[in-house]
């Protein structure tokens, strides 16, 4: 995929594609009659012949997916939270928190340009293609390219709403028309109603994966374009806010379905037939336990070390990622952080909150897969000779686990983990139809809870009882969905389709003060935990995914370990008290094996947790993490901060830390940028602002 990109870029003439996003960003037409033109040359060069008009369609795949959705948007959905340093007044800090701002802009403006510079991309592509002779290939070439187009503006709806509809190449538009230039917004039900039709026709069109030859899931085959398919429809049928277009009033500003309700239903029958497709096809299943490893971990360390045969049976999308001109920078945020060696300094910007750590069954193997309470971090100045280790953390610091630095490959740069980007995979496929059974059915079908059983057998709890009754089931999907699907950046999105949004944040916000109060569901949690101590392999491709450790709930075995020794005289007396403990815990403790102490609800700083640490050993830097300041240095109780909740739960004038920006009915979408040139408020003069923000 890397050579076929590059050639493409290369192309000189093929090049000014990406200038085409003129389309949406350009002052003047004077200016764009100015950039050379896309000419009949070019078409004959390009769509000559099947072979060059496919490195076309490929190259419509490079930047599909921005850092923007998962860096900005990947977060603030009761499972990630924004970790970056210094404040809480940043613009990533703020849009997880729903604090939106057109002219900061707290808003995303690059996937607004990107999407429209790929949707170009496939209109030509669409058009030209479609002008050469009608063969399976050429067919298969339109059916992709409608597909990624139809992704793009499912993005493009999902985060800002009705958006600007364009179906034709710029160069057989009407220079003439000021809408060639400057769109207006589209009403959201007519584009997807257009894109749903698009994709029944390509699933026509497309092959299977095993009649296509691609060897990997980085081409959409006829399984991805189907669960694209089903996905895009329960958005289309699904809640999203809206709006009076016409008057553009702040007061017709609702959660709603389109008014159609027949169209609604039609829409969860079109997504549960297609993932009824993809299952009946049986060429997907589920990756399941082998070597020692769960499924679900076996999943994720082989997409870490790109070892595709043993992820392809259930990967049906993901974005290709190799090399300097392909990488994003998708790896780089959500990880366990390392301090140093090896992998190098990179902190992780992202943690998992709390509450969702917890919300795991004991059972559920997806727990230390998505979650790590665990940090690289060198053991004492870092220096070339220096030992590095895995350090327990404490409950306001756990860290993303599925794309952690040390399983991937190694990378060329730091910045560059060679890591696919995961778009669509056969558990989301399960887990739709048995919402769309559930959906069509008024309850759950037979189908519908042997959907959800599968996943729930593949992480080990499919012994929890499944609900009977069509709400309950639909809580349940939710949940499961949380749990499957962390920092796969659509949860977001997903609880506004099912008008969720504003009632799981309450939730969220209510939960995490109950869990630093200890109180309701958390009254009874451990908050002292005894890690053992680990060094770290410093290897790419290390298969290691959890520290051990031990909730201590036993109050004589709290009342041994409430002083820590600060004379490294005493250091030995106290470890073999921490031994002792594990062994009373059904752990055998080796010679030299070392047990620590933390305190879960303080901060990772505080005076208790960083003794703890010294006694196996940390010295200098140890109490430092590759996270930002502003989580691990925080507490998680709020008796632990005085009798009051930490800011980042509540501030201290007792408005929220968590979603304060979230107004309903308004949050759902985020505004066009209106602040400079390039933002799609300033460059097109016939766009509206979302209302609520005008």
């Amino acid at each position: 995929m890397k050579e076929i990109t590059i050639k493409l870029f290369q192309m000189k003439k093929i090049f000014v594609v990406s200038v085409l996003t003129l389309f949406f960003c350009m002052t003047s037409c004077d200016e764009f009659l100015d950039t050379p033109s896309y000419d009949t040359l070019d078409t004959e060069t390009v769509f000559k012949n099947e072979p060059s008009a496919d490195l076309f369609v490929q190259g419509c795949y490079r930047n599909l997916i921005h850092s923007e959705m998962f860096y900005q948007l990947g977060a603030g959905e009761t499972v990630v939270h924004s970790a970056e340093d210094g404040t809480t007044n940043n613009s990533k800090y703020n849009i997880c928190n729903y604090f939106y701002d057109a002219i900061t802009p707290y808003t995303v403006t690059t996937i607004y340009k990107e999407q429209y510079r790929i949707i170009e991309s496939t209109n030509i592509a669409i058009s030209r293609i479609g002008k050469m002779p009608v063969t399976d290939k050429t067919k298969s070439m339109i059916g992709e390219a409608k597909a990624i187009r139809a992704f793009c503006y499912y993005n493009l709806i999902r985060i800002y709403g009705d958006v600007p509809a364009v179906w034709t190449p710029l160069d057989e538009m009407d220079a003439d028309d000021p809408n060639t230039f400057y769109p207006k917004r589209s009403p959201r039900d007519e584009i997807y109603d257009h894109i749903i039709a698009d994709l029944q026709s390509a699933v026509q069109d497309v092959p299977w994966k095993s009649a296509s030859g691609y060897p990997t899931a980085e081409r959409l085959s006829k399984q991805g374009v189907y669960a694209l398919l089903a996905r895009v429809a329960l958005y289309a049928g699904g809640y999203s806010l809206r709006w009076n277009l016409e008057t553009n009033d702040p007061s017709t500003l609702k959660m709603s379905r389109r008014s159609d309700t027949n169209r609604a239903d039609q829409l969860y029958q079109i997504a549960n037939d297609a993932c009824q497709a993809v299952i009946n096809q049986n060429e997907n299943r589920l990756v399941t336990a082998q070597g020692g490893k769960s499924g679900f971990e076996y999943l994720w360390y082989n997409f870490a070390q790109r070892n595709f045969a043993a992820t392809n049976p259930e990967m049906l999308w993901e974005i290709a990622n190799l090399g300097p001109n392909t990488n994003s920078d998708f790896g780089v945020y959500a990880h366990p952080g390392s301090r140093g060696g090896l992998f190098g300094s990179r902190k992780a910007l992202q943690f998992m909150l709390p509450t969702y750590y917890l919300s795991f069954d004991k059972n559920d193997t997806r727990r230390d897969v998505s979650c790590t309470s665990y940090s690289v971090y060198f053991l004492n100045n870092g220096s070339a000779t220096d030992k590095w280790v895995d350090v327990g953390t404490t409950y306001s610091c756990i860290m993303p686990g599925k794309f952690r630095i040390s399983w991937c490959k190694e990378p060329q740069a730091a910045a560059q983990r060679n890591l696919n980007i995961p778009v669509l995979r056969y558990s989301d496929v399960l887990l739709m139809y048995a919402e769309t059974q559930n959906y069509l059915n008024n309850g759950p079908t037979g189908p519908a809870r042997n959907a959800l059983l599968e996943v729930r057998t593949r992480a080990g709890i499919g012994s929890m009882p499944i609900p009977v009754g069509k709400q309950a089931f639909e809580d349940a999907i939710v949940q499961e969905r949380k749990w499957e699907f962390a920092n796969e950046f659509n949860l977001r999105t997903d609880l506004i389709r099912m008008n969720r949004l504003a009632t799981e944040l309450e939730a969220t916000k209510q939960s995490m003060k109950d869990l630093s109060d200890r109180k309701n569901a958390y009254a009874n949690i451990s908050t002292h935990r005894l890690y053992k101590f680990r060094y770290d392999a410093q290897a790419y491709g290390d298969p290691f995914l959890a520290v051990q450790y031990i909730d201590l709930t036993d109050p004589a075995e709290i009342a041994s370990i409430q002083s820590i020794p600060t004379a490294a005289a005493q250091y030995a007396d106290f470890r073999a008290k921490t031994a002792s403990i594990a062994q009373a815990h059904g752990f055998t403790v080796a010679p030299g094996e070392m047990w620590y102490p933390v305190r879960m609800f303080e901060a990772y700083t505080s005076a208790y947790n960083g003794n703890a640490r010294k006694t196996v050993g940390f010295t200098g830097g140890f109490n430092v993490l590759q996270i930002g300041a502003i989580i691990y240095t925080k507490p998680t109780g709020s008796a632990e901060n005085g009798g009051t909740y930490p800011n980042w739960i509540q501030a201290s004038d007792g408005s929220d830390g968590l979603y304060y920006g979230f107004q309903a009915n308004k949050s759902e979408l985020l505004p066009f940028a209106n602040k400079s040139a390039g933002h799609p408020m300033i460059d097109n003069p016939n766009l509206t602002q979302h209302p609520a923000y005008k």
